[in-house]
């Protein structure tokens, strides 16, 4: 199968500007139109590794990034998002199209896929079994599934926890991960090697860039993985790696608190989440040292099943 990469960058900025790219993320097929090239220059560098799907009769998503018309094309030039041709979110500013590809599609997939329950959380797995990472943002769960990631973990998702409805396991959505601000520094000195999209400066979460996923985590996409831990992430400057077992009734309470479409499927919901903390272990996790966190980790992996 045919993969980003396999395109040239002009003829992947033609494509995306005229009828549009089919890319394989995951179970979901997104056709992609724009001729903004940041966007395009974007999807060559992290998304190299993904499946184009011009053989696909169906997409899930059809989304554009387009400039809007007027002045706006000149001063202070803007970006908006479309969704099935409908504007979904207010324009940002042009430097900040390529984050807008990713949030406005992290949105797509948890305002729609409800055959998922979805909750905001990353999720890496090892021989198997996942670890779900719920937690709010400023809590470093970008950071610690960063470095994860890159040592010993498969990427399941940065964001989004998809968990299939008619059995219970952890359908994997391998992307960039999004981190920002002093994240972005501290994961390239830690992880050396990594490719990154440029800086983008003054979005509403501050400085953000995005981590390409590991080639391996995209090959394996078609692997899911069963729930296996739940952890509830917090970074602490200059504390200790604590991490304390809790009650799976708090822990149900807070992963229906992290999800986006919990109350949308009531009885069904309500079954899917009581099933990922029935066979899960569940703790709070506090840490300020990546190598603290990653040795937690590691002796974590070592749990019997």
């Amino acid at each position: 199968m045919l993969t980003v990469a396999s395109l040239t960058r002009a003829e992947l900025g033609k494509r995306m500007a005229g009828p549009g790219l089919r890319l394989q993320t995951g179970a979901f097929i997104t056709q992609v139109r724009t001729p903004i090239a940041s966007v395009a220059d974007g999807i060559a560098l992290l998304y190299a590794d993904y499946p184009l799907r011009d053989d696909a009769q169906f997409a899930d998503f059809h989304i554009a990034l387009s400039r809007p018309p007027g002045l706006r094309r000149w001063f202070r030039p803007q970006v908006r998002f479309e969704y099935d041709g409908g504007s979904m979110f207010r324009p940002l500013p042009l430097d900040q199209a390529f984050p807008m590809f990713e949030w406005g599609l992290n949105w797509c997939i948890s305002s729609r896929a409800h055959s998922y329950l979805v909750i905001h959380a990353a999720v890496v797995e090892k021989d198997g079994r996942a670890v779900i990472l719920p937690a709010p943002p400023g809590s470093g769960k970008s950071t610690l599934c960063a470095a994860l990631i890159h040592h010993g973990w498969r990427l399941l998702s940065d964001e989004l926890a998809m968990i299939r409805l008619r059995d219970g396991l952890i359908e994997p959505l391998p992307r960039p991960v999004s981190l920002k601000n002093a994240s972005i520094g501290i994961i390239r000195e830690y992880v050396r090697g990594t490719v990154f999209s440029r800086l983008v400066h003054d979005t509403v979460k501050g400085t953000v860039a995005h981590l390409k996923a590991p080639g391996a985590s995209v090959a394996r996409a078609a692997e899911t993985a069963r729930p296996a831990w739940v952890v509830f992430p917090k970074y602490e400057a200059g504390t200790a790696a604590v991490l304390a077992p809790l009650a799976k009734a708090g822990a149900f309470m807070q992963l229906a608190a992290n999800s986006f479409n919990y109350t949308v499927l009531g009885q069904a919901g309500f079954d899917a989440l009581g099933d990922v903390i029935d066979q899960s272990a569940c703790y709070s996790f506090t840490y300020s040292a990546l190598d603290d966190a990653i040795a937690t980790f590691a002796r974590l992996a070592q749990d019997p099943a």
